[in-house]
């Protein structure tokens, strides 16, 4: 019998510092993997992050344990873009990649937006980042574009890759 996937669950105001905990982590641990910086997110307080968890669609996982994994899904506003939504922040611990955990957090993320009448998700990835691309890819995202240069850590430059997913394709 093989392991079940973990399940996820979206994050609340009371996630706050687990939220922030990991997202610290995750910049800490690969500063070549975010464009957003330490230095950055360590300044914003619990407040906001619990503002956070209580405005956008954010998903954690494993649902019934401590907190591993994190992903979060932000429908643009407006007219002209509200049928289009950013996929960001997603990180996983270490000791919980190959488990499933991320599948199940991007799952979480684009069930929720077809829910909500998302037609169009879009994310960035750190090019080099090949494990992240191909989980995406496998969820259905293709890449539309790369953008030289897209941020810079220690003075190295980095690209990202620009990739969406279409309501259609899954």
């Amino acid at each position: 019998m093989s392991p079940a996937v973990p399940s996820v669950r979206r994050l609340l105001a009371d996630d706050a510092a687990a939220f922030q905990a990991l997202r610290l982590e995750g910049f800490s641990r690969h500063p070549f993997q975010f464009r957003v910086a330490i230095e950055d997110e360590s300044s914003r307080t619990l407040e906001a992050a619990a503002h956070r968890l209580a405005n956008e669609y954010v998903v954690g996982g494993p649902a019934d344990g401590p907190l591993l994994g994190i992903g979060g899904l932000t429908r643009f506003a407006g007219a002209k873009l509200e049928h289009k939504a950013l996929l960001w922040g997603m990180y996983v611990r270490d000791e919980a990649r190959g488990t499933g955990l991320a599948g199940a957090i991007v799952e979480g993320l684009l069930d929720h937006a077809r829910f909500d009448g998302v037609e169009t998700v879009v994310l960035t990835v750190a090019a080099d980042n090949l494990r992240a691309r191909r989980l995406y890819e496998r969820w259905g995202f293709t890449v539309y574009g790369i953008e030289p240069r897209s941020f810079k850590v220690d003075g190295a430059y980095l690209d990202e890759v620009l990739m969406m997913w279409q309501s259609g394709n899954i």
